[in-house]
C-alpha cells in the first residue's frame, strides 16, 4: 500500500495526469498484430528520421492511465497512454530542454495539421492516447465526423490544458516534425509590415486556421484550399466570410467550429490577409499541368 500510494504522489508531482494517473496494471486489450501495424512517424524538415510501432513502445515506456475531461466528448474519459516526453527525447536523441527550442508540427492521417511551440508541445502533460478504457473494445466515436480517434490520440492530462485552441488534440495522430513554420509553409507568408492588418490577419489565419485549411496548398487538408486556384474573397461576399467563420453552423452542419471569440479586428485582419494573398498565388498543381502562377 505504501509503495502504491508513493507512485501515486510521484506522478502527481511530476504533473503527468490529473485528476488520476496510475501505472500499468493489467495488458492492454490490444492484440500483438494491432501494435505492430499502429505506426508513429518521427521527422526532421519533412524528411522521416524513424518510425515507432505501438509495439515497439510499449517495450520501451511504461504506460500511465490518464483521466480527465475531454473537450471533444465533452465528459470525463480514460485512456491508457504514453507521456511523450520519453518517446521524443528517444527518437531525436535528444533532451527535453532541447526539445523544446524547436517548432514541430502535428499531422494526422485525414490532414489534419498542428503547428505547435517546442514550449507548448513539451510543457509537461501531454500524452499519446492508444487505449480507450471507457470502452470494452476499440474507441468511442469522436468529434463531428465521429471518427474513431486510434490508434494515436493527442490528450492532455492537467485541469489547465482543456482548450483545444492553446493545447488541440489530434486524432488518428500519423506523425511528429520539427521545422519551422515559414520552412514548412514558405507561400502562406503575406509579407507585409507588421502593422499591417494582413499581418494580424495571418497570426490569427496560423493560430486558427491552417490545422484544416490551406494557403497555395500549404496547411492543413480538411478543409476547403483558401486561395488557389480562387480565392475565397474572389467567389464568396466578405460580409458571408466573416458569419461563417464567426459561427458555420448557422449556414450548414460540418466539421467547421464556431470562432465566436474573434474580434471584428481579428476578421479584418483575416479579411485583408486574404486579399493579400490573392496577389500571391502559388499553385505547385496548377504548374504540373501546366499552368502558371
Amino acid at each position: 500500500m505504501k509503495c502504491r500510494v508513493s507512485a501515486a504522489l510521484l506522478c502527481m508531482m511530476l504533473g503527468v495526469f490529473a485528476p488520476s494517473c496510475q501505472h500499468k496494471t493489467e495488458t492492454t486489450r490490444i492484440s500483438a498484430e494491432q501494435q505492430r501495424s499502429s505506426i508513429l512517424t518521427f521527422k526532421r524538415e519533412g524528411n522521416e528520421i524513424g518510425r515507432s510501432s505501438l509495439f515497439e513502445l510499449l517495450e520501451r515506456f511504461p504506460p500511465v492511465v490518464v483521466e480527465g475531461f475531454d473537450p471533444y466528448y465533452q465528459n470525463v474519459r480514460r485512456f491508457r497512454a504514453l507521456p511523450i516526453e520519453g518517446i521524443l527525447t528517444k527518437a531525436y536523441a535528444a533532451d527535453v530542454a532541447s526539445l523544446r527550442t524547436h517548432h514541430w508540427l502535428l499531422r494526422a492521417a485525414d490532414g489534419y495539421t498542428v503547428p505547435l511551440s517546442g514550449e507548448r508541445l513539451l510543457e509537461g502533460g501531454a500524452c499519446i492516447a492508444f487505449e480507450d478504457l471507457d470502452k470494452p473494445s476499440g474507441w468511442d466515436p469522436i468529434g463531428p465526423q465521429q471518427a474513431n480517434p486510434g490508434p494515436f490520440y493527442l490528450v492532455w492530462s492537467k485541469p489547465t490544458q482543456t482548450s483545444l485552441d492553446t493545447h488541440p488534440r489530434p486524432w488518428q495522430l500519423a506523425s511528429f516534425d520539427i521545422v519551422s513554420f515559414e520552412t514548412a509553409f514558405p507561400h502562406t507568408d503575406p509579407k507585409v509590415a507588421k502593422d499591417d492588418p494582413a499581418a494580424h490577419g495571418y497570426g490569427i489565419f496560423k493560430t486558427y486556421c491552417i490545422r484544416c485549411h490551406a494557403i497555395n496548398r500549404e496547411g492543413g487538408r480538411v478543409g476547403p484550399e483558401l486561395n488557389v486556384p480562387k480565392s475565397i474573397v474572389e467567389y464568396r461576399p466578405e460580409e458571408q466570410i466573416r458569419e461563417y467563420i464567426l459561427n458555420p453552423a448557422t449556414f450548414r452542419y460540418g466539421n467547421m467550429p464556431a470562432h465566436l471569440q474573434l474580434t471584428k479586428t481579428d476578421l479584418d485582419g483575416l479579411i485583408a490577409y486574404f486579399r493579400v494573398m490573392q496577389a500571391h498565388k502559388h499553385d505547385p498543381d496548377a504548374q504540373k499541368n501546366g499552368g502558371a502562377h
